[in-house]
């Protein structure tokens, strides 16, 4: 048997293929198509402090090898994840990571703060691409400084795992990792969608309401797996690997190039059984190739020094 346990700070995964936020409801829509308890982890939509309309439609666009999604972080709100959707989360048998979202920084503050005092989550991943209502509508996420104090403050509160979501758009990603590290989070996970549009060429209009919106699917793995790649090369804490994964293939590249553990999105619209697959494909590539446990394929990439090098200048 292949021990495919992962640590991200003091929490333990059973496996290392969780839900990414967003593409699997809160946890609890998809009981009757997938037993959950074989994945490594649920992590939820995104909470707000309020309830979130998101934005008008149309907004979800198909795209070649993609999607763009504008939805705003529509969610019920925290005060109602408590009292409908936790009971039943807390029953799932794997472990239950919360996503929040807020547009200042003490509304996660509050939102984390309520969530501490329910039993049953194991840990909290952190969307910093919300528009920062205080700064003009800027993401959180493209400021080092703000997106080092939300980490600051937030570690405050909680002895539990802190995962710090992080986005793509922006030059070096690698900085904000550090910078997330030096002031206390447990881990990062990437790349949040990157920004893209579509337009209708009939009507000369764009396709989604707002214009832009994030992308996401297998168009987006060679540039999320390069920016895994760079975060793992920047900081000592378990990055997470987000971005096109379809397959067991796919999580492995994340893994071998040094990612602790992966999220699978777009692909549970597809299936919602996907990652449970996914997590019996790399167990079984481990066994193929006799890694008697996970830890140690990852970060196994063999790249010579001088090519790493450059590459850490590209």
């Amino acid at each position: 048997m292949v021990d495919t346990r992962v640590n991200i700070g003091k929490l333990t995964l059973k496996n290392p293929v969780l839900t990414a936020s967003g593409t699997f409801g809160y946890g609890d829509e998809c009981g009757e198509l997938v037993d959950v308890r074989e994945l490594g982890g649920i992590i939820t939509k995104s909470l707000s402090l309020k309830p979130r309309e998101g934005n008008p439609p149309p907004r979800i666009v198909e795209t070649a090898s993609g999607m763009l999604n504008s939805i705003g972080l529509a969610n019920i709100g925290v005060h109602k994840f408590i009292q409908e959707k936790l009971p039943l989360l807390r029953k799932a048998g794997t472990a239950v990571v919360a996503n929040i979202a807020a547009s200042s920084l003490d509304e996660y503050a509050r939102v984390l703060e309520l969530l501490e005092e329910q039993d049953g989550i194991g840990a909290y991943e952190i969307n910093v691409s919300c528009p920062n209502v205080k700064e003009g509508g800027l993401s959180f996420g493209t400021d080092p400084l703000v997106t080092g104090e939300i980490t600051k403050r937030l570690r405050k509160l909680t002895e539990k795992p802190l995962i710090i979501k992080l986005t793509p758009n922006v030059a070096r990603v690698s900085e904000f990792a550090r910078v997330v590290e030096s002031e206390g989070a447990d881990a990062v996970s990437l790349i949040n969608t990157l920004v893209g549009m579509s337009v209708d060429t009939r009507t000369r209009k764009p396709r989604l309401s707002t214009v832009t919106g994030g992308l996401s699917g297998p168009a987006v793995k060679p540039v999320a797996l390069a920016k895994v790649y760079e975060a793992c090369q920047a900081v000592k804490i378990p990055v997470i690997g987000i971005g096109g994964i379809m397959s067991a293939e796919d999580a492995l590249e994340f893994l071998i190039s040094g990612a602790s553990c992966v999220q699978v999105g777009t692909a549970n619209f597809i299936d919602p059984a996907i990652g449970v697959k996914i997590a019996s494909g790399i167990r079984d590539y481990c066994e193929k190739h006799k890694f008697a446990a996970l830890k140690d394929l990852i970060g196994s990439l063999e790249v010579s020094k001088e090519l790493s090098v450059i590459s850490s200048w590209l």
